[in-house]
């Protein structure tokens, strides 16, 4: 843990981002892209070679974690140079458009976890239950449109009171992370003002948003083994960087019960 901020009296509602912070569907999503983004790096343009492979971790991080899918698929194919129209977001898989990318994406995606479901933090449940405990509303946020039914299948959904997805964004035109429109529409859900509610992320487009949105306390979640996204989180205005849901509820809200 990078330092606990004074936080008194420490906060009444949490919004959790729910890939890579209750559900390790992190690494799902960025094998998804891969599989998407490889198939047109690999496609040589006039004159070009192909590019090397989508990096699914720190191109997967700097890019893509925690934006919509279209955002996301933009800013990578941009960084490369890769130069695709928008599309429509009917097209069908492929890499003829940046929707086409993604709708490749969404397809592996939906595959992979037909395949192999998705996994939940060990302490995502119990740490839920310590802060419902502690008189805490929480509320999970994700730019996927998959979160709500995986939270349901998980068993976290009853955990929580407000469940904000990429369906909910695009029916009310909510604009996607670092824009911190999700987290705020997740907080007066809750009944709770920004300063008086924490925002728990792992993706630094979605520490970027919080620390936008003025929530009374930002957090990075680090789950690397080595801590080397600790800096990154921080840098985009984490007030506090935690291992796991378990060392920050104990160091916000256990010490002062």
């Amino acid at each position: 843990m990078n330092g606990s901020p004074a936080v008194v009296p420490p906060p009444k509602a949490v919004v959790l981002d729910t890939d890579g912070v209750l559900l390790d569907s992190a690494v799902v999503h960025a094998a998804a892209w891969k599989t998407a983004f490889d198939a047109c790096l690999s496609r040589p343009g006039p004159g070009e070679g192909g590019q090397a492979p989508f990096d699914a971790d720190a191109e997967y991080r700097r890019y893509v974690d925690g934006k919509a899918r279209f955002d996301g698929a933009a800013a990578f194919l941009t960084s490369r140079g890769v130069r695709l129209p928008p599309g429509e977001p009917g097209d069908a898989p492929g890499c003829d458009t940046v929707w086409a990318v993604a709708a490749r994406k969404e397809q592996v995606f939906k595959a992979m976890v037909d395949a192999r479901g998705v996994p939940v933090y060990a302490e995502a449940a119990s740490a839920l239950d310590a802060l419902r405990a502690a008189g805490v509303r929480c509320a999970a946020v994700s730019a996927s449109r998959h979160a709500r039914a995986l939270l349901t299948a998980s068993g976290l959904g009853r955990h929580l009171a407000v469940v904000v997805d990429g369906v909910d964004a695009a029916r009310l035109h909510l604009r996607g992370k670092p824009d911190p429109a999700l987290f705020l529409h997740a907080a007066a859900l809750l009944g709770a003002r920004p300063r008086d509610t924490a925002v728990v992320e792992d993706a630094r487009a979605g520490v970027s948003a919080a620390h936008r949105g003025g929530f009374g306390l930002v957090v990075g979640l680090d789950r690397t083994p080595d801590g080397h996204v600790t800096d990154v989180l921080r840098d985009e205005g984490a007030d506090l960087v935690v291992p796991d849901l378990a060392t920050l509820v104990r160091s916000v809200w256990g010490e002062r019960r």
